[in-house]
């Protein structure tokens, strides 16, 4: 057995910017939609607060303090011998509102000086543009990524990234986990994913499938200023992986877990394929969603292909016909049913 990795193998660690930096007002930086989002626990959930209430923790206003210590903690990766480290730029220390004029010099020179001292350890960065922590002016003001305005802002944003970072920086991702939404059990993932919440108006789906469209189009923007810029930048999506598994070999129970994995790849499909799958295209025709769909977004999205996916694993879960629990642990589907093959971790997730 073969047990050493193949010569070039990245062997690395992953981080997001808003959970370790800290510094969350500092040189110039605005607020983001992680900034306003409290601290929880099993059992605890976190709160999104109109304003920053002083008698409430907010994990992303101190985290490790990475900001101020980053030197101190690539030396202990390099100690570990990290090959890679994958991290995000937070977009509101570029743009600290989303859309000014011009980027934040401050915040340009600490990724600079960062990701420097990253190479000078011998660790390649791989950087995510946006992971949780967009501007929360452009959520408040513009409604998020309902707005297609904000396309046009990130893919702003991206082309700064990608002009004064593409000879230090060789892997990006665009949006981490875009897939986390579809589960609209829990609206608290559009807020950190899209920057959106729901009204008593809106029918969430039709939200949710505007929303995926605008981020699918900024995403393929992105993708192909990219190549542009440096035709050697290689440009990944990032999606959650959490695979379904069937409770039996009941048809209902197995058909019920096939649609649960269709919705955790619909990212992924359209932003490798460069199309909807047809599936889709069905869904919003029979219902009459209006996804904001423009003459040449189909050549956007074909025009912009991703050169790799990435993903996370945190579980596995399984799935029954006609199962629903509002009390299921967070991150698990509401379908979900205890697998009784596998043990469970503290927080009630499979150990799979």
């Amino acid at each position: 057995m073969n047990t050493k990795f193949a010569a070039g193998f990245l062997w690395g660690g992953a981080v997001a910017a808003h959970q370790m930096e800290g510094g969350w007002d500092a040189d110039g930086k605005g607020p983001s939609v992680a900034d306003v989002l409290t601290g929880g626990s099993r059992g605890v959930p976190r709160r999104l607060t109109e304003t920053i209430e002083s008698d409430e923790f907010y994990p992303s206003h101190e985290a490790i303090d990475f900001y101020h210590r980053y030197r101190e903690d690539v030396a202990l990766f390099a100690e570990m011998g990290l090959k890679c480290f994958r991290t995000s730029i937070q977009w509101t220390r570029i743009f600290p509102q989303g859309d000014e004029d011009q980027p934040n010099e401050a915040g340009l020179k600490f990724y600079d000086d960062l990701f420097d001292e990253l190479l000078k350890h011998g660790i390649q960065p791989v950087i995510t543009l946006t992971h949780f922590e967009m501007p929360l002016h452009l959520a408040r003001r513009y409604g998020g990524f309902r707005d297609r305005r904000v396309v046009d802002l990130f893919v702003r944003y991206a082309r700064v990234c990608f002009e004064r970072y593409h000879t230090k920086v060789k892997y990006w991702m665009t949006f981490n986990e875009i897939n986390n939404q579809m589960d609209l059990s829990n609206p608290l993932y559009l807020w950190t994913n899209s920057g959106v919440t729901l009204t008593d108006q809106d029918d969430p789906r039709e939200v949710l499938l505007k929303v995926a469209h605008h981020e699918l189009l900024a995403s393929a923007q992105a993708v192909a200023i990219a190549h542009e810029i440096d035709p050697e930048l290689k440009v990944g999506c990032m999606i959650a992986y959490v695979p379904s598994y069937p409770f039996s070999c009941d048809p209902d129970d197995v058909m019920t877990a096939q649609l649960a994995n269709r919705e955790r790849y619909f990212f992924a499909d359209v932003h490798v394929r460069g199309q909807y799958p047809a599936y889709a295209r069905r869904e919003v025709a029979a219902k009459g969603y209006d996804i904001g769909w423009r003459d040449g977004d189909a050549e956007i999205l074909a025009a912009g292909t991703v050169d790799y996916i990435g993903f996370s694993y945190y579980m596995s879960t399984t799935v029954k016909a006609g199962a629903y629990s509002e009390t299921r642990d967070a991150g698990r589907p509401p379908n979900s049913v205890d697998n009784p093959y596998v043990p469970t971790s503290e927080w009630g997730w499979p150990i799979d």
